[in-house]
């Protein structure tokens, strides 16, 4: 696929969600920029949080891991279809109780401005690593494929894409963000689908019409090996349980406890609405799930196909399965209905879909997060409208040029891993966040002080020292090792025999339930030990 047919696909793209922005924009207040007039159309948002659930790294590499981890995954969607309805069932009643528009401004009610701003200050941090780390991924992409052959660096390309987002949310917010998702959200599951379908035609699987019900696409891919979706090993990293249960925990922090998934749910008409949008989320993400490792399956048995002359993607020396769907999609030349350009269109715009959304809506939310949070913006009864808009457009800017620096980062650190690390960091930064819900919601305890921002640091730092010993650990590189860090030393003092705690043990997903778990045993010790002084 040339660059400049990939150029104009994706100027039109963008000048279609500039319509959007421009008609959604033109007439936002702060109420609609934060939470659309508390107006949007239940299903309008439930279509909209299934490209801001996925992303490019979704895109790319949960196709990729079907060859190392068969569907797995799958027993992790499994545990988000519970989450889900936690969520809905849970905590958005707490949310529309009181009308939030930050849904830390309850860890404020319930405690203290400090606790909220503890909340919102890891959500920024998660959130902002997340999206650079996502669009770095997918900006790769494109420069790798188009802006490198026009001539453009990597920097002033980022700098275009980053102005684009900027355009079309910074004046609508969310009012504009709850429309050009649901779009984007079109995009991503009708790129995924002919990527599919272009692959199946490419291997002959479409055939099964002319060769009976048992070549039937469906048929084969659950006879494949690859297909295998459950792992009752308990002391494996893909036990049942431990993706199940982490799943389920990983959807209630990553979407029902931050701001950046839960804003546009609060901006629904009434609670039942928000309710169906949450249900019908999860069982949409469970369905487009089954088609991302059909999908992967389907790009295996393509190369399988190919035969051993395959030039497999690599990187640093190693295979990079997060390079083969790109590959495939643009360089394999595919045809799908008598047409060699409609695969790659699909890809680039699918992926496109996938993290842009992702990314444009973190600016909205990490504003918001800092407006109502930390700045406290919406208490400043002697600010006029004028100062408070201002405010938030220079909030609004700022993140953009934050989000600019952490992509160059990830381009200077030029190591896929690194963006693998960066996503499970949410693993330990939504643990104390989990922890401070965990105590308001289901305690009496009041903790105060300083030290519950200390605790909600050394906590993910304990949790982390636990999975470094067990049996895949720090242990393995050993002692003398060059990539013996500073908080493996400190493990090393912990546990200086080098020796793993729990033998062939190998934590999981679950690793976010017990941090959460540790964080929230903590605050309930400081709220004992505070209350025994008063006395």
């Amino acid at each position: 696929m040339s660059p400049t047919f990939i150029g104009l696909a994706l100027f039109g793209y963008f000048a279609l969600l500039l319509g959007i922005g421009y008609v959604t924009g033109r007439k936002a207040t702060a109420d609609g920029y934060f939470v659309g007039n508390r107006q949007s159309l239940w299903w309008l948002v439930a279509l909209g949080m299934l490209s801001d659930s996925m992303s490019g790294v979704s895109f790319i590499s949960v196709p990729g891991s079907v060859n190392a981890a068969h569907w797995g995954y799958m027993q992790v969607v499994l545990g988000y279809v519970l989450g889900y309805v936690v969520i809905a069932y849970l905590l958005l009643p707490l949310y529309y109780k009181t009308q939030l528009t930050s849904i830390y401004t309850y860890l404020g009610d319930r405690f203290s401005p400090l606790h909220q701003q503890t909340g919102s200050g890891f959500f920024v941090l998660s959130r902002l690593m997340g999206s650079a780390a996502r669009l770095y991924l997918t900006a790769a992409i494109l420069q790798r494929y188009l802006f490198d052959a026009m001539g453009i660096p990597f920097a002033l390309s980022v700098i275009i894409i980053i102005l684009l987002i900027l355009a079309y949310t910074y004046k609508g917010g969310i009012r504009t963000l709850v429309f050009t998702d649901a779009l984007q959200s079109i995009f991503l599951i009708g790129g995924v689908m002919i990527c599919l379908l272009g692959l199946l035609f490419a291997t002959e699987w479409m055939d099964f019409w002319h060769k009976g019900v048992s070549d039937a696409p469906w048929v084969r891919i659950a006879q494949s090996s690859l297909s295998t979706v459950f792992d009752w090993n308990p002391m494996a990293k893909t036990y049942f349980w431990k993706h199940f249960l982490g799943g389920a925990a990983m959807c209630i922090v990553m979407t029902g406890l931050d701001q950046n998934m839960m804003q546009k749910n609060l901006s629904c008409k009434s609670l039942g609405e928000a309710q169906k949008n949450m249900i019908t989320t999860g069982v949409v993400i469970f369905l487009v799930n089954i088609v991302f490792l059909s999908l992967g399956l389907m790009m295996y048995q393509y190369v399988e196909q190919l035969g051993a002359d395959f030039p497999f993607p690599m990187q640093d020396g190693k295979p990079y399965p997060d390079g083969l769907l790109p590959m495939l999609a643009l360089q394999a030349k595919l045809t799908l209905f008598g047409t060699p350009w409609l695969v790659p269109l699909a890809f680039v715009l699918g992926l496109s879909a996938a993290t842009f959304s992702s990314a444009d809506s973190v600016l909205t939310t990490l504003t918001t997060s800092i407006y109502f949070d930390f700045l406290r913006v919406d208490k400043r009864n002697n600010w006029n409208e004028t100062q408070k808009n201002t405010v938030r457009k220079r909030l609004h800017l700022l993140f953009a040029a934050l989000l600019f620096l952490g992509i160059l980062f990830f381009r200077w650190l030029n190591s896929s891993s690194l963006i693998d690390t960066v996503l499970m960091v949410a693993s330990y930064t939504y643990g104390p966040l989990l922890g401070l819900f965990l105590v308001g919601m289901f305690t009496s305890w009041k903790p105060v002080g300083p030290m519950v921002v200390a605790w909600s640091v050394i906590a993910p730092l304990l949790v982390y020292i636990l999975k470094c010993t067990d049996a895949v650990g720090v242990w393995s590189m050993g002692r003398n090792s060059a990539n013996f860090n500073a908080i493996e030393n400190l493990v090393y003092l912990v546990n200086p025999t080098g020796k793993p705690w729990f033998e062939s043990y190998v934590f999981g997903y679950e690793i976010l339930i017990i941090n959460g778990l540790l964080a929230a045993t903590g605050y309930g010790i400081l709220h004992w030990i505070q209350s025994k002084k008063k006395s």
